[in-house]
C-alpha cells in the first residue's frame, strides 16, 4: 500500500511540472543582421561600439579581438529551442579588419565609410 501511494505521489508531481512557469534567460549582446550590416572595414573601435554597443568579452590578452555573444536559455521547451549567436571582430591599429561568426558578412563590408 505504501509503494502504491509513493508511485501515485511521484506520478502526480511529475505531471504538475508543466504548470510551473519558467522565464527565458537572455544573456549578452542581442544583434540583428541589420545591425551587423552597418559594419565596414576600417571602422574605428569607437564607431563599431556606436553601432553594436560594447562587446560582451574583450580578450584580455588580445585587445584587438572583440566578441559579441548572445545566449537565450529557454525556460520552457514549448517556447522554442535555446539560441546562441556569436560575432567576432578583429582590429589592427584600432581599425576593423575582419569579422566572423554566425552572421553574414555585409555586401558592402569591404567598402570603407570614407571611400
Amino acid at each position: 500500500m505504501k509503494l502504491l501511494a509513493i508511485i501515485f505521489t511521484v506520478l502526480s508531481l511529475s505531471a504538475c511540472s508543466n504548470w510551473i512557469y519558467r522565464i527565458d534567460i537572455p544573456q549578452g549582446n542581442f544583434l540583428d543582421q541589420k545591425d551587423v550590416d552597418k559594419l565596414r572595414i576600417a571602422m574605428t573601435k569607437a564607431q563599431v561600439e556606436f553601432v553594436l554597443g560594447q562587446p560582451v568579452v574583450a580578450d584580455s590578452f588580445d585587445n584587438d579581438t572583440w566578441y559579441y555573444v548572445y545566449d537565450m536559455k529557454r525556460g520552457m521547451a514549448k517556447r522554442g529551442e535555446d539560441i546562441r549567436s556569436e560575432l567576432v571582430l578583429q582590429f589592427e591599429n584600432g581599425k576593423l579588419v575582419s569579422m566572423s561568426g554566425d552572421f553574414e558578412k555585409p555586401d558592402e563590408f569591404e567598402t570603407p565609410l570614407d571611400g
